[in-house]
């Protein structure tokens, strides 16, 4: 496909079309974007009364910014890369990556660093770890289907527990070993500790099978001098420019054919219902809510298929405290049992305009969770003493130095693969293709897909070219099918995407 810049060019359809999107997050605001510049009449409805963005937004608290996570901005697609400029020219950052592993105490350099992990672990456990390696090396684990075997393959029993195992079982709420291989897999891909050593030592990359060498990862990416929402409200404001409408606090509530149109029925947040008469419909919204909004209605296997996709839930703690130096990195994983946090975001590292007050900082401390369950329901107050304590007890922030705080809960913010999902997914896709052809469900949730944001992105971008050529000439879901590693620099060979851990199934 051509690059994004050549959408004002395209050929429009033989008059000029109605869409509705549903959603404004990435994958929304780019369909809304490209549909309006392209001369089409287009509608943003989003539940949201006050940001854009979706996940990808800056949240604004007394002049502090933050992420609901981080969001980096690279990608391989020279349509997205193009987008994003095309929107905010002017405002990109360029950061040095720099995260680290809490672990026992001592913080390693992420991506690790094999010599500088070994002295850290100490002789005595850096020889177990070795030995370990060479164990799990020359008796291999002979059918690795679960995330604990194939990594212990990799890096033997010691290397897992210590660097993987916790960190990845906070995130997803289940035991490594219900996690399939394929997760290891495709998340791991082309790293081995031998392999690792060498590079450290000046040895390089080995080409693989087909001459493809495994690249380091990323160590530079580019990021919106205010944050992510910087991109998304930019582009909110192109959309309106170019004649669009974006209705925020508005929830789409019925979705059903009306003669030679589509009718779509929203609600306020005072619950005043309204109408829009259309002729497509752009859809990020989850499956399951997706599902209940059709009329005709989807069939009962739909429905319960859709019903039965899994989300794993998020909440982010920002703390606001005095920058005392000692914590300067954009993130640091904690692999560590004993506290809850799972990851501690340094939004100043980020871009210092995210910090109002020179010698103050921000720390969003993430923890991931299920809507409904004991961290979730604590009040605000109890989540930021726990944020307080903990980043304390691990010595990356004194308690004493934090002067404010503010909760962020985050619903359905990352897609599960259980051992059903993938059945589910076509239940639901198979129908809405067959039955419903003036809808098309892009992003994240719209698709039930693990994407970054660009290729989110790129599911709208194909979405629209479907509407303005006036056919289905490109498969939605075939963006992001392949996985692989998204931070590897990209080669004809192994060109792809990224997935998600599933549980082992049988």
């Amino acid at each position: 496909m051509e690059r994004a810049s050549r959408y004002a060019d395209l050929v429009l359809p033989r008059s000029r079309q109605r869409i509705a999107v549903i959603g404004a997050g990435p994958a929304g605001l780019t369909a809304a974007y490209l549909l309006a510049k392209a001369g089409q009449e287009v509608t943003v409805l989003e539940a949201d009364p006050k940001y854009v963005g979706g996940i990808s937004r800056t949240v604004v608290y007394r002049g502090y910014r933050f992420d609901i996570g981080g969001h980096r901005f690279f990608s391989k697609s020279e349509q997205v890369e193009d987008l994003w400029k095309e929107i905010l020219p002017n405002d990109f950052l360029e950061r040095p990556r720099s995260s680290r592993i809490y672990y026992d105490g001592k913080y390693f350099t992420y991506p690790l660093k094999p010599i500088e992990a070994l002295l850290n672990l100490g002789p005595l456990e850096a020889a177990a770890c070795v030995a370990s390696y060479a164990k799990a090396r020359m008796k291999p684990h002979p059918h690795p289907d679960n995330f604990e075997d194939w990594v212990v393959n990799q890096f033997g029993q010691r290397l897992y527990r210590i660097f993987f195992k916790t960190y990845t079982e906070k995130v997803w709420g289940m035991s490594c070993r219900e996690i399939s291989a394929d997760w290891a897999q495709q998340r791991i891909k082309g790293l081995s500790l031998s392999g690792a050593i060498l590079n450290a030592l000046g040895a390089g990359a080995k080409p693989g099978k087909g001459g493809a060498v495994v690249k380091t990862l990323i160590d530079h990416y580019r990021y919106p001098r205010l944050g992510p929402g910087m991109m998304w409200e930019a582009c909110a404001e192109r959309i309106t420019g170019f004649g669009g409408s974006l209705r925020l606090g508005r929830k789409m509530t019925e979705m059903k054919p009306s003669g030679d149109s589509v009718l779509v029925r929203h609600r306020g947040s005072e619950g005043d219902e309204q109408e829009l008469q259309v002729d497509h419909v752009i859809s990020s919204a989850p499956l399951g809510k997706l599902g209940q909004a059709l009329c005709p209605r989807l069939s009962d296997a739909s429905l319960g298929a859709a019903r039965a996709l899994k989300y794993r839930d998020f909440l982010i703690v920002v703390l606001i405290a005095e920058d005392l130096g000692r914590f300067t990195d954009n993130w640091v994983y904690i692999q560590d049992s004993g506290v809850r946090v799972g990851r501690v975001q340094n939004f100043k590292s980020w871009s210092p305009d995210m910090v109002p007050v020179p010698n103050m900082g921000a720390y969003g401390c993430e923890y991931f969770c299920h809507a409904g369950d004991d961290l979730w329901n604590r009040s605000d107050q109890e989540l930021v003493d726990l944020a307080r304590s903990e980043l304390d007890s691990i010595c990356l922030l004194p308690a004493h130095t934090v002067k404010d705080a503010c909760v962020v809960r985050q619903k359905k913010a990352y897609p599960v693969y259980d051992a059903d999902y993938a059945r589910h997914v076509t239940t639901v896709r198979h129908e809405l293709e067959e039955r419903y052809p003036w809808l098309q469900v892009v992003g994240r949730n719209g698709m039930h897909k693990y994407n970054n944001q660009d290729h989110s992105m790129m599911t709208a971008m194909l979405a629209v070219e479907n509407i303005l050529n006036d056919e289905r000439r490109y498969d939605l879901w075939k963006v992001n099918q392949d996985a692989e590693y998204h931070e590897q620099e990209v080669t004809e060979a192994n060109r792809g995407g990224r997935a998600v851990p599933r549980r082992v199934s049988g």
